[in-house]
């Protein structure tokens, strides 16, 4: 994976299969401490020990259209690269918790990319979770939260295209008003840009 955001995007779709309701995500660039910070959590079924000591293992995954799962140590060794460090905690019926620190500056930390294109994709797939995005730059946060625009659009589903377009002009200004290094794209025609 070549970008932050298709990490993140992983991430939260493993909180799904694992039957999470809400996925948090927290993103924080502060360029005092030189320092990205990224954690996803949810309420979803969690792991036991055992599970979780496997899921640092790219030769073990719980996925079925594939045999590998190389998400979370392709993170971890992203992390250790550019100076930063990866935990993951979880509790069997408890949910699971994913933390990510990077040195902001360090050449070989990857961009955080296209957020607002990964965050539709997960909307577009999974219209019953709620997700709250809440992304820090600067001292000025961004905050996106499903169940507040759950409350405004009443039986319409979030995944409906109209909904989708205004959800993802809705994170693309508020991502630049903070002054986020994420990608923003600023296409979205039926479909999404990659």
């Amino acid at each position: 994976m070549l970008e932050l955001a298709l990490h993140i995007l992983d991430i939260a779709e493993n909180s799904v299969r694992a039957g999470a309701k809400t996925v948090f995500i927290d993103i924080t660039e502060d360029r005092m401490r030189d320092r990205l910070e990224i954690e996803i959590r949810d309420d979803g079924a969690g792991m036991d020990e055992a599970t979780l000591k496997k899921a640092m293992d790219p030769f073990y995954t719980s996925k079925k259209v594939r045999r590998v799962g190389l998400g979370l140590p392709m993170l971890a060794e992203a992390a250790e690269r550019a100076g930063g460090s990866f935990t993951i905690e979880s509790r069997k019926g408890m949910g699971t918790r994913v933390a990510v620190g990077f040195q902001l500056s360090h050449i070989d930390r990857q961009p955080l990319g296209d957020l607002s294109g990964a965050f539709m994709v997960l909307l577009a797939g999974n219209a019953d979770v709620d997700f709250v995005c809440r992304h820090q730059c600067g001292g000025r946060v961004f905050t996106l939260d499903t169940r507040e625009i759950r409350k405004e659009i009443g039986d319409i589903p979030l995944n409906h295209m109209e909904v989708l377009k205004f959800i993802r002009q809705y994170m693309m200004e508020g991502l630049n008003e903070i002054g986020t290094e994420a990608r923003i794209s600023h296409h979205f025609e039926g479909g999404y840009d990659t």
